[in-house]
């Protein structure tokens, strides 16, 4: 039997197209596991981007006639790493290659204790890898899209619609980034404990976009990609390990798990899209509000306030059923004021207004928005927010415009349905 072949098999399924799905599934989850782990293998990003392309592809052609293997993930990283042992064989008047090839061998050679002392004290791949994509001497733009692409499994074309891009320019960016990468000689490692202070906060925001990604797609018919959701938690999870002393690390975990606690009470039966105020709390899970909440007592207790720790405690207050619904927005409102100090933005001051609003009305939230327009002109949620806000004033005619300017902004199915129903219940002004 061929080694790229599944050697156990669940019974085969005579729906192809049904295969064809759970196998882009399987390359969703499992896409950044399996080209982390090559990275660590091969030394060449590149090359173990196309080795599992090639794995996935094998897949394709295979599963739907034969069955997903018992472990999917092991079997796209087996498969990819003989496929590029092969490639680099074939390249022999390349000594660099053959190099390469007979290093790959020899690493999987080697016993689990010497993987163990070669890798250092941390030995998740995606990890190692989130590092290298983190690493200062690349753009904070290139960081997360690299992040995205690398970690996340997103094709070129959807990253490039997350950052508003043309889908060129975001391949010349991911081009750039991997070049540098390799001619900057950026290790394939976890940072020595003294580096990682000066390396959080990329790490960080990076961890938060990629879950941002996951929580409100920026294409396709799902609001929500789990598989992105669940990484970007996982890594939290992995750096609050590895610097349980650093309060926005914590602060990050506590806000990743109070807004995924919700991700159930987000859509409705019919897949439409719930916003806050109308969610049923009985589908929140309560297990990860407890241990959001816990994590933000820790931080509190610090006294050292941050971005990630203000947004979560901004999220625990949204889920405090002990406070009336007016109270929790003033104690929302209260907490932006503490963040537009430290971290004074845009996006802040919006959030910001939004809360106001809830606390003095559409007027005074409309009055604080008024300023962000310019700043905050492509920023899709901003022209959701206005709209809300001018419907609720009772100005249709320019709500509706602003429902008009946030679908053309929003790429998502599901929050194109929401902001088609929006703009519809304006009647005849819409």
């Amino acid at each position: 039997m061929s080694d790229d072949a599944p050697r156990d098999r669940r019974a085969a399924p005579c729906d192809h197209s049904a295969a064809r799905g759970e196998t882009e599934q399987v390359f969703r989850a499992e896409y950044g596991r399996c080209v982390a782990a090559l990275i660590r293998f091969l030394g060449d990003i590149d090359l173990a981007e196309e080795a599992v392309q090639d794995a996935f592809a094998v897949a394709l052609e295979q599963w739907p006639r034969r069955g997903l293997p018992p472990n999917p993930g092991a079997w796209i990283t087996t498969t990819a790493r003989n496929r590029a042992v092969d490639r680099l064989r074939r390249e022999v008047s390349r000594p660099d290659r053959h190099r390469q090839a007979q290093r790959l061998l020899d690493a999987t050679a080697t016993t689990p204790e010497e993987r163990a002392a070669q890798e250092g004290p941390v030995s998740d791949d995606r990890l190692r890898l989130l590092f290298t994509c983190c690493h200062p001497a690349l753009a904070p733009a290139a960081q997360v899209a690299l992040t995205l692409r690398l970690l996340g499994g997103l094709q070129t074309a959807e990253i490039a619609r997350a950052f508003l891009v043309p889908e060129a320019t975001m391949a010349q960016r991911l081009v750039r980034a991997k070049r540098k990468i390799r001619d900057a000689g950026i290790p394939y490692r976890v940072p020595r404990e003294a580096e990682l202070p000066d390396r959080v906060r990329g790490m960080l925001d990076t961890i938060y976009l990629v879950f941002n990604e996951g929580w409100t797609a920026s294409t396709g018919q799902e609001l929500v990609r789990e598989d992105l959701c669940a990484e970007a938690l996982r890594l939290a999870r992995v750096l609050v390990e590895l610097m349980p002393d650093e309060p926005e690390a914590v602060g990050l975990l506590a806000l990743l798990l109070l807004t995924h606690a919700r991700r159930a009470a987000r859509t409705g039966p019919d897949g439409s899209f719930v916003p806050l105020e109308d969610q049923d709390h009985a589908r929140w899970d309560h297990d990860e509000i407890t241990e959001g909440r816990t994590l933000v007592r820790a931080c509190l207790r610090r006294g050292a306030p941050g971005a990630f720790q203000i947004q979560a405690a901004v999220n625990a207050a949204h889920g405090d059923e002990s406070l009336s619904r007016q109270d929790r927005w003033v104690q929302v409102l209260a907490l932006y004021d503490l963040q537009l100090r430290l971290a004074p933005t845009p996006v802040v001051a919006l959030n910001r207004a939004v809360a106001l609003a809830e606390v003095s009305g559409p007027a005074s939230g409309l009055a604080a928005v008024e300023p962000l327009r310019t700043p905050l002109s492509g920023y899709q949620p901003l022209h959701a927010a206005r709209a809300d806000l001018l419907r609720r004033a009772s100005r249709a005619s320019e709500a509706a415009a602003e429902y008009r300017t946030a679908l053309e902004l929003t790429a998502n199915a599901t929050e194109r349905a929401f902001l088609e129903r929006r703009l519809a219940s304006l009647g005849g002004e819409g």
